[in-house]
């Protein structure tokens, strides 16, 4: 196994939230904007939209964690599924699982979503994370190569692992930040789309009204 490997940070801040039972709908609708060969790729086989509801609804929060990035329209762009094992013989491993939707890629949320949940681990008492896909998802093994895990492939699939050191002050006081700034971040953009809401209202009452003078100026 490999030990976590330092990397230089992204000068790019990516507001990064832990997601509860509240999200699931918000959850829902971000798998099925994916298409088939996204679903295919999460998944590993082309999950319809019932199975996606049965994925979702199964989302246990009180025993694994979920992580989004939600862009200025309060819209999921980038989920992320931190599992954790209930195999007695391994209650220190976690499994990492990640989507992105197709106008959100290119700007590195997959990893910055692996950053936070490597973190995460980490202050749960995690050493070892792997990520199951399937080979030709290379975009995840990339994320996990980069990391330094090593990959093992077995035909269609392959299994990447990675060592985790201990937590220290550092990465707890890491996480407590990057929670605070996700909270902030999501509340201004709420504030933001309600105004604008509030906004549109405005403008189609004068709209209305403009149209009504018109109508008996006529």
């Amino acid at each position: 196994m490999t030990d976590l490997q330092a990397h230089k940070p992204s000068l790019v801040v990516v507001p990064i939230r832990s997601l509860g039972p509240g999200h699931r709908t918000r959850i829902a609708s971000h798998l099925k904007a994916l298409d088939d060969e996204d679903r295919y790729l999460r998944f590993g086989f082309a999950a319809n939209d019932e199975q996606i509801d049965r994925y979702v609804h199964g989302l246990d929060f009180e025993r694994d964690d979920i992580f989004g990035v939600y862009n200025r329209k309060l819209e999921l762009i980038a989920v992320a599924h931190l599992a954790f094992s209930q195999d007695a013989s391994m209650l220190n491993c976690a499994e990492f699982g990640v989507s992105v939707l197709k106008k959100a890629r290119g700007r590195g949320l997959g990893a910055r979503l692996w950053d936070r949940a490597v973190m995460h681990a980490r202050n749960e008492g995690v050493d070892l994370i792997f990520i199951h896909a399937l080979s030709e998802n290379t975009a995840m093994l990339k994320i996990a190569r980069n990391a330094g895990a090593r990959l093992e492939r077995e035909g269609s699939e392959t299994d990447a692992y990675l060592r985790l050191p201990p937590a220290n002050l550092d990465s707890r006081i890491a996480e407590l930040v990057e929670e605070q700034m996700a909270q902030t971040d999501y509340r201004l953009k709420l504030q933001a789309r309600n105004f604008r809401e509030f906004l549109a209202g405005v403008m189609e009452v004068r709209e209305g009204v403009r149209a009504a003078r018109h109508k008996s100026a006529s």
